[in-house]
């Protein structure tokens, strides 16, 4: 079975999110991490949970609090009474998937002990570093409408996200789905196989980094990305990170859609994606309206796209 059989299978457990399961699936072979926004109730946790069960992949849970300490994610050293000595105790960051829950409600002190983790793929305690079991990605939710008691992402840890998803309410046929079928879907998920090993996971992981990307899409990606600081409504614009991500991703989702060549649509579904959470808004642009997804839109509409 392959990549399109998992999207099928989480389709049965979550109702009209095959795109937000798509896009985390391309960031796992592209060894990035997803950010993912939304209001409370959305199942951003259940598409997490259910993406790890179907992968074979080792799952664990953080909830952000604003007293959690760096220790509760990384571990420490704790002293064990029958050994008469200190033992490590690894904290829940040695994982393959690591879900983040309300990742803003965690103070920075904690936030920045995920950066390490997340850009060098391993930890530092006591002076000595531990590498993290491949894969290894950071799926993080935040509340879009939570203000109070939160520690806004700094731009250097919300560029370390490859991707950043927008999780939205289902239509209300969705909705009237969901209501209908809830204890079956539970059902489902309890009874969940996975569909995939982690061996072939990594196989996977190797396989999209041979896919082919054409000179003509490099030109476009970096148009793309040189637009971002060019327009007007633009304070800060994309990094060399971001297009880097950008060309990683598109490999990534060709290698899901089974071709073994990047196409400029590849790049232009994932433009909004990639690049929306690394652009800041000059404050004048911003009171008036302007999100960085129109941003991107007036971007794509723009640059030429490369002639086959």
């Amino acid at each position: 079975m392959g990549w399109v059989d998992v999207i099928q299978k989480a389709s049965e457990i979550l109702v009209e999110k095959d795109d937000e399961v798509k896009l985390i699936l391309a960031s796992i072979l592209a060894e990035g991490h997803v950010l993912i926004e939304g209001v409370p109730g959305i199942a951003k946790t259940l598409m997490a949970k259910t993406v790890a069960k179907l992968l074979g992949l080792e799952f664990k849970r953080i909830q952000m609090t604003p007293d959690l300490l760096p220790t509760d994610i990384i571990g420490g050293y704790v002293y064990d009474t029958k050994q008469a000595s200190f033992v490590l105790k690894k904290g829940p960051v040695f994982t393959n998937v690591l879900l983040v829950d309300e990742i803003n409600r965690g103070s920075p002190r904690t936030q920045s002990a995920l950066l390490e983790a997340m850009q060098e793929r391993q930890v530092s305690i006591e002076g000595q570093s531990f590498p993290l079991e491949k894969p290894f990605i950071v799926i993080a939710t935040q509340n879009p409408i939570e203000f109070e008691g939160v520690f806004p992402l700094p731009e250097a840890q919300l560029d370390r996200f490859l991707a950043k998803i927008d999780s939205t309410y289902t239509s209300m046929e969705g909705l009237k789905k969901i209501l209908k079928e809830i204890d079956l879907i539970e059902e489902r998920f309890n009874g969940l196989k996975p569909v995939m090993s982690r061996d072939e996971v990594l196989a996977s992981i190797k396989e999209v980094r041979s896919i082919r990307v054409d000179d003509a899409i490099y030109d476009y990606v970096t148009r793309i990305v040189e637009e971002t600081r060019r327009h007007p409504a633009v304070r800060l614009g994309a990094s060399p990170r971001a297009g880097i991500a950008l060309v990683r991703l598109a490999k990534a989702l060709a290698y899901i859609n089974a071709r073994n060549y990047v196409i400029p649509d590849d790049v232009k579904s994932l433009a909004k994606t990639v690049l929306s959470h690394r652009i800041i808004i000059k404050p004048e642009y911003e009171v008036s309206g302007i999100h960085p997804h129109k941003v991107v839109e007036d971007i794509i509409a723009k640059v030429e796209v490369p002639k086959p």
